[in-house]
């Protein structure tokens, strides 16, 4: 492994930035702390430009070169955090209740924050690096948001790159290959309203608990019996809230979930058939049904030049062995799907040390990765941007 010594000399000083970020963590659209130290910190280094505020909590820097007018090139952290409750009892553990850095964003944010740094202090390159902390990764929007207002219309990019933490990989392992790599989602929320009754006269209700749990079983045959068992697909109820007394059958009930592919005639074909099994089944029970289905995600797809040039940089920072480039899609999502569509770009995946799952109240990154990530980025830039 060859992190790049400037990079390593400073670890500690990531190390310290990300324990803060995790310590203080907030969840999408309220990252104002996490943007004011990102813009702070993108100053203190000297960049040429920081831009605040873009996309509610989005942050932009730009780097000029010294080696005179070239291309654009972007790369881009998440600073948001999961609303949800950590369960490490890390001495730096999250201060902000209902809030946790259980995905590492915190690490991610740290690792750009990094690669600007060097590349601040160096600037022997041609053309502009541009620095994109984005809010709001975790379902809510924030890639379009930042897209929306003009993002690359206002900066703009040739290419742009991102990275993940990876509990998945051992420490110095980064996996990049072109193509379809993380799936497209939609979330939904499905509402029942039948008929409650006292508990003991189910037969003057109309159950919402038995049409809930019929519909659920009804969604779940969709991939089963609908969608070509050649085309990953996965449908997933995640939330089922009914009820709330031992006597009373309720009024409602509420179902919510996901739905992950990685082709969007796929999509959406669940996304029909859901609609028609709950009109349906609206019939069928007597009943009202609601069905709100958002599409959240757009597949994430590796562009061949931009992976291929990543996949060098991986080389050059933790050595051939340990860049893999077999094509290994994930059912997971990632918003930065919505940046490659715009621009052209790669994402790829860097190993650290545990074995918690991301999204898990016991999940904790592993320090180790700050300057590898860093130096992944910031060697992106110097190959892609070379005088």
């Amino acid at each position: 492994m060859t992190i790049i010594p400037e990079i390593q000399s400073f670890a500690q000083d990531l190390t310290e930035i990300r324990r803060d970020l995790h310590a203080h963590p907030e969840i999408g659209f309220e990252e104002k702390r996490t943007a004011a130290i990102v813009a702070a910190k993108l100053k203190e280094y000297g960049l040429d430009e920081v831009h605040e505020g873009i996309g509610v909590t989005g942050v932009v820097g730009i780097l000029r070169g010294t080696g005179g007018a070239g291309r654009t090139i972007g790369l881009r952290a998440d600073m948001d955090a999961l609303p949800m409750e950590e369960q490490t009892n890390l001495p730096y553990r999250s201060q902000n209740p209902g809030a946790f850095h259980g995905c590492g964003h915190d690490g991610h944010t740290t690792m750009l924050l990094g690669a600007a740094r060097y590349l601040a202090a160096r600037r022997d390159f041609a053309g502009p690096a541009m620095f994109v902390f984005q809010p709001a990764e975790e379902g809510l929007g924030g890639a379009r948001a930042m897209i929306a207002e003009k993002l690359f219309e206002r900066f703009p990019c040739d290419e742009i790159y991102g990275l993940h933490n990876s509990p998945v990989h051992d420490l110095g392992q980064i996996a990049v290959f072109p193509g379809k790599a993380m799936a497209g989602a939609s979330f939904f929320d499905i509402t029942i309203r039948g008929r409650g009754s006292h508990g003991a006269r189910p037969h003057d209700s109309r159950d919402p608990i038995v049409i809930a749990t019929s519909l659920s079983q009804s969604l779940q045959s969709i991939v089963s019996r609908n969608v070509d068992p050649m085309l990953p697909a996965v449908l997933s109820i995640t939330k089922f809230n009914a009820g709330s007394a031992y006597n009373v059958v309720p009024e409602t009930a509420e179902l919510g979930g996901t739905i992950r592919f990685f082709d969007d005639a796929v999509g959406d074909l669940i996304r029909s058939r859901m609609r028609e099994i709950c009109a349906g089944a609206a019939v069928m029970y007597q009943c009202e049904i609601d069905i709100d289905i958002r599409d959240v995600f757009s597949v994430l797809e590796n562009h061949p030049a931009e992976t291929e040039a990543m996949r060098q940089a991986a080389v050059e920072i933790v050595g051939a062995e340990n860049v893999l480039t077999d094509p290994n899609p994930m059912m997971g999502s990632e918003d930065f799907a919505d940046m490659l569509l715009a621009v052209p770009g790669a994402y790829c995946w860097v190993g650290h040390g545990g074995s918690v799952p991301v999204h898990n109240p016991g999940f904790v990154l592993d320090d180790a990765i700050l300057p590898i990530g860093s130096s992944l980025l910031a060697r992106v830039v110097e190959r892609r941007l070379a005088v």
